[in-house]
C-alpha cells in the first residue's frame, strides 16, 4: 500500500477541460485525493451548482459514493448507464424542484470497495472491515478540505450522504454514526444482509430518534431478503420515533432491480425529498 503524507488533490481540472469527458453543467475534479486515512488516492468529482462562480451564496452538500457511476456514462460501471445526476440536478434546480446543492461524489476504490464499504469481516465472504478508515477519510479529511474550498454551509443539517447497494450501508454506518456530520441520508438498496444485519443490530441499539432525515428504499425484483431487510429497518426507526414522510421517507418499488439504471430513475426523488426547494 502507497502511504499518503498529504491530503488533498495532486491536481484540479475543471470538468469542461477534462478530455473526454461526458459532464453536464460545473464540475471541478479532483485528481487523486491524497488520504492518509486510506493510504491511497481517490478521485472526486464535485457538481457546483448554476451560479455558483457568479454568487456568494453558501449551499447545501451531498456526499454520494460510487463516484464513477454518477456523473459520466464514460466511466460507469456498465458503460452509458451512470445516475445522469449532473443532468437531474440542473433540470430540477433550473425548475425550481429543489434547492441548489453541491455534490461531491467519491470514486470507489476498486478492489478495495468491499472492504471500504462495510463496518466488519463478514465470515461468509471472509473479507471486509475498513470503514472505520473510510469515514474517517470523508469526515476529517475531505469534508474539512471542500469546505474549506468551496461555499458550503457545513453543518450537519445542509450535509447528506448517499449511496447504494454496499454504498447504501456504508451511508446508514456513517450517517447513524456520525448525525453530528450528517443530517440526511439516503440509502437505496442498501445492503443490509452483511455480516448477520449488523446494521440492524446497531440500528436498534440508538437511543432514540437521531436529528437525521432518511431516504430508504428497495426494489421488489433485486433478490432474496432485500425488501424484508429494509422493512426490518423501516420498523426499528419508527420504533425511535422516525416519522413516515416525515423524516423518514421509505420506498418499495414494484418491479424495482438492483442496477444503476434503477437508482439513477430513483434519484431525482432523493433529492426532491432530501433537499426540497428553501424560503
Amino acid at each position: 500500500m502507497t502511504m499518503i503524507a498529504d491530503v488533498g488533490p495532486a491536481s484540479i481540472v475543471r470538468g469542461d477541460a477534462e478530455p473526454g469527458a461526458r459532464l453536464t453543467g460545473r464540475f471541478d475534479l479532483l485528481h487523486d485525493f491524497g488520504s492518509p486515512a486510506l493510504g491511497t488516492a481517490r478521485r472526486v468529482s464535485i457538481y457546483l451548482p448554476p451560479g455558483y462562480d457568479g454568487s456568494s451564496t453558501r449551499y447545501p452538500v451531498l456526499y454520494l459514493q460510487d463516484g464513477q457511476n454518477l456523473f459520466d456514462p464514460g466511466r460507469a460501471f456498465v458503460p452509458g448507464h451512470d445516475w445522469g445526476l449532473d443532468e437531474a440536478a440542473e433540470g430540477l434546480i433550473q425548475a425550481g424542484e429543489i434547492a441548489p446543492l453541491i455534490l461531491v461524489g467519491i470514486d470507489h476504490g476498486g478492489v478495495d470497495r468491499l472492504d471500504e464499504y462495510t463496518p466488519s469481516c463478514d465470515p461468509r465472504t471472509r473479507a471486509g472491515g475498513r470503514l472505520s478508515a473510510y469515514r474517517h477519510f470523508l469526515v476529517d479529511e475531505l469534508k474539512p478540505w471542500i469546505d474549506a474550498r468551496y461555499r458550503t454551509r457545513a453543518d450537519a443539517a445542509s450535509t447528506g450522504l448517499c449511496g447504494s447497494s454496499l454504498g447504501g450501508l456504508a451511508a446508514l454506518e456513517i450517517g447513524l454514526s456520525r448525525p453530528d456530520v450528517f443530517g440526511r441520508l439516503a440509502a437505496l438498496s442498501p445492503s443490509l444482509w452483511w455480516d448477520r444485519r449488523c446494521v440492524l443490530g446497531r440500528a436498534r441499539a440508538l437511543d432514540g430518534r437521531l436529528e437525521v432525515a432518511i431516504w430508504l428504499d428497495a426494489g421488489t425484483h433485486e433478490g432474496p431478503g432485500v425488501v424484508h431487510h429494509v422493512r426490518m429497518l423501516k420498523n426499528i426507526l419508527l420504533g425511535h420515533g422516525w416519522r413516515l414522510k416525515r423524516d423518514l421517507h421509505y420506498r418499495e418499488i414494484a418491479g424495482g432491480q438492483h442496477s444503476e439504471a434503477d437508482w439513477a430513475r430513483r434519484a431525482p426523488d432523493v433529492l426532491r425529498t432530501l433537499f426540497p426547494p428553501e424560503g
